[in-house]
């Protein structure tokens, strides 16, 4: 029980502290999620060894659950965070980028983790899918705060928080795909990727979550014309949705995430304007706190001797990763893509594409899937590295962004 306070204890003032000081730590070009990573690897095992994460239980089962409430709660956020009608107005520019730059992303992390670790190619697949996504929790403290929004356009940051929401629950099919072709004959993995995963995980979460929220949005604002709800209850209401969500979408067998985000989109479509800004400012209140701890968590535990064995191949492939996994396909898509206009923006959108708390969750799901030993070690190193990078080069791109325009 010691060591579970203690990690109470430092979650909890990493969360304090980094709230009352996340405008001057911005000018500083650090980030949320980089400090409490380097936190968590002060205090792990390795370092001063304060906190043990293995006497909490199996390390990758906390890491997945752990993840997934975090993604879950920023996929609400941005959900209540788009302008009603948003996907609909920007269908072309969000289908350019869940479709082809997407599989892009996929391919050329999948290839460069072949080339680069001589693995076989499903596995390399594997691994290019779980670091596909963009995450939605670190691309949250890009896109937040006075210092993107003096310096970046409304227009970006709906784009790149729609982009982040979208393609983060669209790459659990890739990951599914890359795990059945490990386990089945390609026939059979085919078969059941199109009938299990297509249709019933993800068109069955479409469903359920269009279904959750719009019937959470009709009580809500029914309760609300009604007078009986007090507007402090938001808080309970917006969080009890997201777990509802990924509740019943655990029991019917669908794709929680996806459900959450689509559930959050159609209840922001339903409940009022001042409901909706209500609603919003809570869900924004409530990522914030979950942002935090699951880096922490993954600085806890890091598998440093899996990354030193990978040596100068795992540095070469985070470069490669991280220079050409995205960049490349948005400056060659961005001239069709109407929501990102002239070559600066699709730049600066093709550089922040960070990897987070999303790729975290599907490591571990893909380790405990096929029992692959090399999935978290690459896949933590690039998450680790892509929370540092985009993480020290958020605040002066941004301004210099911001000075390029004006």
């Amino acid at each position: 029980m010691t060591t579970v306070n203690i990690g109470f204890v430092t979650i909890g003032a990493t969360v304090l502290v980094l709230g009352l000081l996340s405008v001057p730590i911005k000018r500083l070009w650090l980030s949320g999620p980089l400090i409490a990573l380097l936190l968590g690897v002060l205090l792990g095992p390795e370092v001063v060894g304060l906190i043990s994460p293995a006497e909490w239980g199996t390390e990758s089962v906390l890491l997945e659950q752990t993840a997934r409430l975090t993604v879950a709660m920023s996929l609400m956020a941005i959900a209540l965070r788009l302008p009603r009608g948003y996907l609909r107005t920007h269908v072309r520019s969000l289908v350019i980028v869940l479709g082809p730059v997407m599989v892009a992303m996929w391919l050329v992390s999948g290839l460069a983790t072949y080339l680069v670790l001589a693995v076989p190619i499903w596995v390399a697949l594997l691994v290019g899918a779980v670091i596909t996504p963009t995450d939605p929790v670190v691309a949250s403290t890009i896109v937040r705060g006075p210092i993107a929004e003096r310096n970046l356009p409304t227009r970006m940051r709906h784009f790149l928080s729609a982009e982040a929401g979208a393609n983060d629950v669209l790459s659990y099919p890739l990951v599914f795909l890359a795990v059945l072709m490990l386990a089945h004959p390609p026939d059979d993995a085919l078969g059941e990727w199109l009938v299990r995963v297509l249709l019933l995980e993800v068109l069955g979460a479409v469903v359920l979550g269009g279904i959750l929220g719009y019937l959470a949005g009709r009580v809500l604002a029914w309760a609300d014309r009604s007078d009986i709800v007090p507007r402090t209850s938001y808080l309970v209401f917006s969080l009890s949705l997201t777990f509802t969500i990924l509740g019943a979408t655990a029991l019917a067998g669908t794709n929680g995430l996806l459900a959450v985000f689509v559930g959050g989109l159609v209840f922001r479509g339903v409940i009022s304007e001042q409901e909706d800004r209500d609603e919003e400012e809570v869900q924004e209140a409530v990522n914030d706190f979950f942002l935090l701890p699951v880096f922490v968590l993954l600085g806890l535990t890091v598998p440093w001797h899996e990354w030193f064995e990978l040596g100068w191949s795992g540095v070469v492939l985070v470069v490669v990763v991280l220079l050409l996994r995205r960049l490349p396909a948005f400056l060659a898509l961005g001239p069709l893509m109407r929501s990102v206009h002239g070559v600066r923006e699709a730049a600066f959108l093709g550089w922040f594409g960070p990897i987070g708390a999303a790729a975290l969750l599907y490591a571990n799901l893909a380790l405990r899937e096929t029992g692959n030993d090399l999935v978290w070690p690459v896949g933590s190193l690039v998450i680790s590295a892509s929370v540092l990078v985009h993480g020290v080069t958020a605040t002066p791109v941004t301004r210099l962004f911001g000075r390029s325009v004006a």
